[in-house]
């Protein structure tokens, strides 16, 4: 029988690698979380718009989104602004490129006045191209 010392090895090394795949897991499921709320966040802003047949979106270079509700509020995009400031809006906008079209969402239950008077401000704001935004014929809200 010999005494002597008995070869000890170490315990495992630390492992200095980073295990990437539960962080790739949980990378594609954000992706596809985002590709799908992505489409539904186009408009916020919730319009009763009236349908029409002729309805077709159009492939505007650049343009603003002007809205009125049925409150009467005014929206530049999807911010509530008073008329004066969403006049100046759109004046700096007319000076960047005065062929900015102006999309132009009413909700069907404002009055036609309210909706002339909005069209009068984005005109002597500087902007004449409107386009009016409607909803095609057939298509239901969720």
């Amino acid at each position: 029988m010999a005494f002597g010392r008995l070869e000890r090895s170490t315990g495992p090394s630390p492992m200095s690698d980073i295990n990437m795949t539960p962080l790739i897991d949980v990378m594609l499921v954000l992706l596809v979380i985002f590709m799908i709320t992505a489409p539904l966040m186009t408009s916020s802003l919730k319009l009763d718009l009236p349908k029409t047949d002729a309805a077709q979106p159009t492939d505007t270079p650049q343009f603003v989104s002007v809205a009125i509700d049925p409150q009467g509020r005014l929206y530049f995009g999807e911010e509530v602004l008073d008329a004066t400031v969403l006049a100046a809006r759109i004046a700096e906008a007319a000076k960047k490129n005065p062929q900015t079209e102006v999309q132009l969402r009413a909700d069907k239950t404002v009055p036609y006045g309210r909706v002339a008077e909005l069209i009068g401000l984005v005109q002597k704001a500087g902007l004449n191209r409107i386009g009016f935004v409607a909803e095609p014929a057939g298509t239901t809200k969720p």
